[in-house]
């Protein structure tokens, strides 16, 4: 067997160890106060980038291009996976969290722009985004190096997944849908693994929102005005 994997099972006795008795209340049901969608990459540490150490707090997602919707005989729909905690456990906040140098973006740049192929599994996923990204490639400078293109487009995308989840009539009433940006390559300035928020249930002017705000007015900061 691998050794990274020996090596897994060996920090997870650390880990339950150390989480024993926090499970105590948590037995029988979870009413996470959060429910994040994160993108699938190895980069992302979707609990620790929140500090979290406390089970049943967040309720995380993840897939490729931080989607939160899902393709059914019906049409386009608000993914399950995203729309459980809202809708059975009493979970009042759902945070849409792209990063920077996100692939699933960059391939998605790149099929709308040129030609891609990749695995059915892959290009389903990227299926999901075309049709909301394709605008936004539309409307990026013409004067843009490609990470710099790639890097707006990751706030569209979250921008757009926002606005699926603020329009959804699936999304019980008084769901607060945040959009964020978790950024390893000091592109927003800040220390690497920073979370910068971008929207806020589909506001995205960074004065309105730092008035609104003032909390985290520090943590609000947008690559592009559109």
């Amino acid at each position: 067997m691998d050794q990274t994997f020996v090596d897994l099972l060996a920090g997870n006795l650390a880990h339950a160890a150390a989480f024993d008795d926090r499970f105590d209340d948590l037995q029988a049901a979870q009413h996470p106060h959060t429910v994040t969608i994160c993108c699938s990459d190895s980069r992302v540490l979707q609990d620790h980038m929140w500090g979290n150490e406390a089970p049943g707090r967040i309720f995380t997602c993840g897939n490729i291009g931080n989607r939160v919707v899902q393709r059914t005989d019906e049409g386009d729909v608000v993914s399950g996976d995203v729309l459980y905690p809202l809708a059975h456990t009493g979970t009042e906040t759902a945070v849409v969290v792209g990063h920077t140098g996100c692939g699933a973006v960059t391939a998605t740049y790149d099929a709308l722009t040129g030609d891609v192929n990749d695995l059915p599994g892959i290009e389903g996923c990227l299926d999901l985004l075309k049709p909301l990204l394709e605008p936004g490639v539309e409307a990026l400078p013409d004067d843009l190096s490609r990470p710099e293109a790639i890097n707006r487009l990751v706030e569209y995308n979250v921008d757009r997944q926002v606005d699926v989840l603020v329009g959804s009539d699936d999304v019980p009433p008084g769901v607060e849908v945040v959009g964020a940006v978790y950024d390893f390559q000091d592109v927003y300035g800040g220390d690497r693994g920073e979370v910068h928020v971008v929207n806020v249930d589909g506001e995205r002017g960074v004065a309105d929102l730092r008035a609104t705000y003032p909390a985290i007015e520090d943590r609000i900061r947008r690559l592009w005005v559109y």
